[in-house]
């Protein structure tokens, strides 16, 4: 019980440090040792795992340690979000896995509505978690899928529905346990689909929101396996990860403004593309020119976007940061909540470069004050600092909150060419007069404009 007690606080710690980028590393190695402190502690307890079972499950703790490992080193910082989604996927469908196993390959039966019902919840969440998660990833990676229909979200809709009836006629009907193999075969499938369908018709800008949303069920699938198979890790592991993804993903609406079934219908607010790309002249601005504008101010910011991560420029952000302070230049990086694929991107970016986190802003900390800035370095980033968000109704990301990067002094946006951002809204930040575009790679940007500030 000691070591349970134990563990549960090293979980619970742990994802406290992850709360801090700084502590981010730290916090995910003290919720692995715990976890292996209640897996020794459920071994001790039992005592029925067995040589042939115990050396088993240390092969394949190895082989999973091994395989993460070397899947985490390998992969750019560009494609952390589908790293997410399928580890996220990964974990539902181990609760797939042992709820069919549980009753197919161990053959219990289960002792009342209770524990049926609980396992049916398991393989549902488990399963919708799974599917829904590797479509998420397929979207972000790029891959070519079915264009959002309105079919999709019928056949959601009725999978669905179909799913709750086999859970009423499960706890309504007498039990039997031959038609209990059938139901939750019948229910996993059904999950399975519904995961697809579900994750389809959602657009690319609220994927963030989707992650969250998908993370929270792959908790809750675990919560419900871990009271079938009385593990109160797997519980409490279970209530961490699904009540902080309900939080995550509700936060993040408020931060879109957007209301969840609004998310989950796959629609954002408004409907007209507006312009065409072709009728935005865009004023461009070389290095040299950045270099003197930011030489000359006092107050600089810089908000990142993926188009950050995919030139990995972090580094020179950093560089950037240490020769303006050196020149009594104070610069602050502003975060939007959903800037990036996934929540977090840019904070792990930045903590990635060392970048000192008190000088990491939220929106909402300047977004009144932004006048204040004499530059504003705008890095990859489209939809969330996008006014139309604000005045025009016919826009796409209509009543989504931005960086009010347009009250300052001057902006200047780096981008590889002048295509839309991920929601597909035309950005009329580049109509305004004190908006001007550095055009090329983020990175070789930034390198050239640290050579000319060396220079003045």
């Amino acid at each position: 019980m000691f070591a349970y007690l134990a563990a549960t606080v090293g979980l619970v710690q742990g994802l406290k440090y992850m709360g801090e980028p700084a502590k981010a590393k730290l916090g995910n190695q003290v919720a692995a040792a715990s976890v292996l402190v209640a897996l020794a502690a459920l071994i001790y307890a039992t005592g029925r795992a067995g040589t042939a079972n115990l050396l088993l499950l240390l092969v394949l703790l190895a082989l999973g340690t091994l395989i993460g490992n070397m899947w985490s080193n390998r992969v750019a910082m560009t494609a952390m979000p589908q790293l997410v989604s399928i580890f996220n996927g990964l974990g539902g469908a181990c609760a797939v896995v042992l709820g069919l196993n549980q009753v197919f390959g161990q053959a219990t039966p289960m002792d009342g509505k209770l524990a049926g019902t609980v396992l049916l919840l398991t393989n549902l969440f488990g399963a919708v978690a799974f599917t829904g998660s590797m479509v998420a990833y397929m979207k972000l990676d790029g891959r070519k899928l079915p264009r959002p229909s309105q079919g999709q979200k019928l056949a959601a809709r009725v999978l669905l529905v179909v799913m709750v009836a086999t859970l009423v006629y499960y706890m309504a009907w007498p039990a039997d346990a031959g038609a209990f193999t059938w139901l939750i075969l019948a229910i996993s499938v059904l999950a399975l689909l519904y995961g697809v369908y579900f994750a389809l018709p959602i657009g690319g800008a609220d994927m963030p929101v989707v992650i969250s949303l998908l993370n929270a069920l792959s908790g809750v699938a675990t919560l419900f396996a871990g009271l079938v198979f009385h593990d109160p890790v797997m519980i409490v592991g279970g209530i961490l990860v699904g009540a902080t993804g309900v939080i995550l993903t509700l936060q993040m609406c408020v931060a879109m403004n957007r209301s969840l079934s609004g998310v989950l219908a796959g629609t954002f607010k408004g409907g007209k593309a507006a312009q065409a790309e072709g009728e935005q002249e865009l004023r461009s601005i070389t290095a040299v020119e950045t270099a003197s504008l930011l030489a000359f101010s006092k107050q600089v910011a810089v908000v990142p976007g993926y188009g950050m991560a995919v030139a990995q420029a972090q580094r020179e952000c950093f560089a950037l940061q240490e020769m303006l302070r050196q020149q009594g230049v104070d610069l602050h990086f502003i975060i939007h909540p959903v800037a990036g694929r996934m929540p977090g991107h840019m904070n792990v970016l930045l903590a990635e470069a060392n970048i000192p986190y008190a000088s990491v802003k939220e929106m909402s900390e300047v977004n009144n004050t932004m006048e204040h800035y004499d530059t504003v370095l705008v890095i990859g980033a489209n939809d969330v600092v996008n006014p139309a968000a604000e005045n025009d109704p016919d826009s796409p990301i209509y009543g989504m909150p931005i960086i009010r990067a347009y009250k300052a002094k001057q902006v200047i946006v780096l981008k590889r060419s002048s295509a839309k951002g991920y929601s597909g809204a035309v950005n009329t930040l580049f109509d305004r007069q004190n908006c001007k575009v550095l055009f090329g790679d983020a990175k070789a940007s930034l390198e050239e404009v640290i050579n000319e500030l060396k220079r003045i």
